[in-house]
């Protein structure tokens, strides 16, 4: 299946996005050869900044496969930001469809026109005090298993120190540079032709979050937590940690009003 074409929306972005990037940000970018050069395929990617999907489509613009993001449905339908989502070929998540597959009906069309869509599998900035990769959600998963589109796993680092997370003002200089790093598809064959259960769909994002953080491990030289972080069994846990506090304080103020 032969590549789509830019197109013209997305060059007139990268006219105006290219220069600044070049000049406030050095790039060490790896990996560029697993990426298909033509076919539908996913990029699963990390997510550490709020200007990592510049920097980071800086780097998949470059290998001639624009990647399409996913994004709220509603951003499609306001003014000049609509407009140049839907020309740069951006894909709407349907967010209110109460069936998970169709809520990610656009992605799996995009993959089966031979397009590449670009998933942050966490889902939202990364919670992990040291940056590294949370636990990750199941629709790059879903939508690789309905299509058995290949999965190029991709670590990045570096806008993170030109923006951290949840950080308000970027900090450019000194220079940062923004490290990407590609690896070969993962290999999620085994689960294929299988019922898509919440167990399974569980199953293939661990081996996808896997990929990505291996990958950052090698950019970084250092090794990552055992333990992905999980921002569900956080917020489980703090609200333990607030009712065990509450509760001796209710039980002292119950026993002086007696």
């Amino acid at each position: 299946m032969p590549r789509r074409r830019i197109g013209f929306w997305y060059r007139f972005a990268a006219v105006l996005c290219k220069p600044p990037l070049v000049v406030l940000i050095k790039r060490d970018w790896r990996g560029m050869e697993h990426i298909p050069a033509a076919g539908g395929f996913i990029t699963a990617v990390n997510h550490n900044s709020h200007i990592d999907p510049f920097a980071y489509a800086h780097y998949q613009y470059n290998t001639g496969r624009v990647p399409r993001f996913l994004a709220k449905s509603g951003l499609f339908r306001k003014g000049f930001v609509g407009a140049a989502m839907r020309g740069t070929g951006q894909i709407p998540v349907y967010r209110e469809s109460t069936d998970a597959l169709s809520a990610f009906r656009a992605a799996i069309d995009a993959v089966e026109r031979g397009e590449c869509v670009a998933f942050y599998p966490e889902g939202t900035l990364t919670r992990d005090p040291d940056g590294w990769p949370m636990t990750g959600k199941t629709g790059a998963a879903r939508v690789a298993l309905q299509t058995k589109c290949p999965v190029i796993p991709v670590a990045q680092w570096g806008a993170n120190e030109v923006l951290p997370p949840y950080a308000r003002k970027p900090d450019f200089f000194p220079r940062k540079t923004h490290r990407v790093l590609a690896g070969p598809p993962v290999d999620l064959t085994r689960f294929y032709d299988r019922e898509m259960t919440p167990e399974l769909l569980k199953e293939a994002t661990e081996v996808i979050m896997a990929a990505i953080t291996a990958l950052l491990e090698d950019i970084r030289g250092e090794r990552a937590p055992q333990a992905a972080y999980d921002p569900r069994r956080e917020r489980i846990e703090q609200r333990r940690k607030t009712r065990s506090q509450t509760q001796p304080r209710t039980e002292q103020e119950e026993g002086r009003s007696k």
